[in-house]
């Protein structure tokens, strides 16, 4: 038997980090960073801790990222646009009120679902406090209150109630409901996603209800 040089032994692991496209490297890296980003927090993680559950080099993340608040800014990118579409894709499915609510909540805990880091990257209170980050997040937040405000608008118009303090109210009140469901979901991981939509169900119609 013969046995590997340490020198043959770097080189087996480095020819493993090559050809792999770049966008496929990018989203590996992505997956693990979202995940250690959204469990530790930004603070606490460093891009060592991530580069070895990705298996690669850590000059390789900040060949691709630049530095740890541009890997933070790109997970946070990522895990808005999976948010924001789930909502958009939702939006169309022609329900009015509470039924277009759970919907919408059945999409966003389908998606979360094996991935609650990625709700956590937006609640991180040691993030980066930096204009570019904070744009990425009024980007998103963006996207789901227009979602919001043409969902309210829709069920206004529904019952004939054209009062803009009225809209600005029930937008308020939904969008704590929206973040306190999927926050309080996220605090019980033993509560699958098909379970949740069906609590969400039931607090809603207790709610409606004569």
């Amino acid at each position: 038997m013969t046995l590997a040089t340490p020198t043959a032994t770097v080189r087996r692991r480095r020819a493993g980090t090559k050809g792999v496209a770049r966008a496929d490297r990018e989203e590996q890296i992505l997956d693990v960073a979202s995940r250690v980003f959204g469990t530790s927090g930004f603070a606490a993680t460093g891009i060592h801790e991530i580069a070895e559950q990705a298996g690669i080099s850590k000059p390789l993340i900040y060949t691709y990222f630049g530095s740890k608040e541009g890997l933070f800014e790109a997970c946070l990118v990522r895990g808005g646009n999976l948010i924001a579409d789930d909502v958009d894709r939702t939006s169309t499915s022609g329900e009015i009120g509470l039924a277009r609510a759970l919907v919408t909540l059945d999409g966003v805990f389908a998606m979360l679902e094996g991935r609650p880091w990625i709700w956590r990257l937006f609640n991180d209170p040691t993030r980066p406090q930096t204009p570019s980050v904070d744009a990425v997040i009024d980007q998103y937040t963006g996207r789901l209150t227009t979602r919001a405000d043409e969902g309210i608008a829709e069920l206004m118009a529904h019952v004939g109630d054209s009062d803009p303090l009225d809209h600005s109210a029930l937008a308020a009140v939904w969008s704590s409901i929206f973040d306190g469901l999927i926050t309080w979901w996220l605090d019980h991981p033993e509560i699958s996603a098909a379970e949740m939509s069906e609590r969400s169900a039931r607090l809603g119609l207790a709610i409606v209800s004569p």
